[in-house]
């Protein structure tokens, strides 16, 4: 390396964030900076990196990408027999963070995920790329595979299935909200002095709390 990691630094200015600015429901103050990151041309605002309980007593974490936000809630997809999947049905909670540097700002978040009703997970499915629909049943996700000639091979089997025809959903695939219990906004400032609002759900009411860098 040319350069020393401990050196590599970056003094953020582009914006402030007061509070009595901010919304007091933060789903819309999140679906206001989600929008804002888009316009900004973020590199797939809609990234994150969702954090999940192991059975080891540990996390793991992967990105994935949010396709959805309801009025308590985002939501994803992904294999339900996934190795998070799998995590995500023996402990619910779940924590989450965006990072959108071309704004200088992180969305962290903590809640319980729950699976979206078939329909919806569905009606998802059927609007996504023909490739990705065939990609979600080739995948045994998470699983040890002997080569990615395994992948290929069964990628051609499959597509030669389901040519001329619709491709149903998996019932091993769909969705899953995140009901928020935990949302904090993050602006990066000068001299580390970050701006941090953190909204808590407490008793069905939020919260709001400026935090210290």
């Amino acid at each position: 390396m040319t350069q020393s990691i401990a050196d590599i630094r970056k003094d953020y200015s582009k914006q402030s964030m007061d509070a009595e600015e901010l919304s007091s429901d933060p789903i819309d103050q999140f679906k206001k900076w989600f929008s804002q990151a888009i316009d900004a041309k973020v590199l797939e605002p809609n990234a994150m990196n969702l954090a999940t309980h192991n059975a080891n007593g540990g996390v793991s974490s992967r990105i994935v990408l949010i396709k959805d936000i309801d009025d308590d809630g985002i939501v994803f997809y992904t294999n339900y027999e996934s190795e998070k999947g799998l995590q995500m049905l023996k402990n619910q909670q779940v924590a989450v963070n965006f990072f959108w540097p071309e704004l200088e700002r992180q969305v962290r978040l903590e809640g319980v995920t729950s699976k979206v009703s078939d329909e919806r997970s569905t009606i998802y499915f059927n609007s996504r790329p023909r490739a990705s629909q065939i990609g979600a049943w080739v995948s045994p996700q998470s699983n040890i595979i002997a080569s990615r000639v395994y992948l290929e091979e069964r990628q051609r089997e499959l597509e030669e299935k389901y040519t001329g025809r619709e491709i149903p959903r998996p019932k091993h695939w769909g969705g899953y909200k995140i009901s928020m219990t935990m949302i904090e906004f993050w602006q990066g400032r000068p001299s580390r002095l970050h701006d941090r609002i953190r909204y808590q759900l407490i008793h069905e009411n939020w919260k709001m709390d400026r935090l210290a860098p």
